[in-house]
């Protein structure tokens, strides 16, 4: 697939935003009445950063990136 730039860091921002929301529900569900945020924001940021690489790798699989 032959894309301009443009349409790449869209596809790449969309990814992302992806990633964002599933860290936030990732992050809501993981936590529980009188633990720290803490652990809730790392098991965010683990669940964002699997969910790009995923998303990334899909892409890259497919021929889109």
């Amino acid at each position: 697939m032959n894309l301009t730039f443009g349409v790449k860091v869209l596809v790449i921002l969309l990814c992302a935003l992806l990633s964002v929301i599933v860290a936030m529900v990732a992050g809501f569900l993981s936590h529980s009445p009188g633990t720290p945020v803490s652990q809730a924001v790392l098991y965010g940021g683990g669940a964002f950063t699997a969910c790009l690489l995923l998303c990334l790798a899909v892409l890259s699989a497919l021929g889109v990136l």
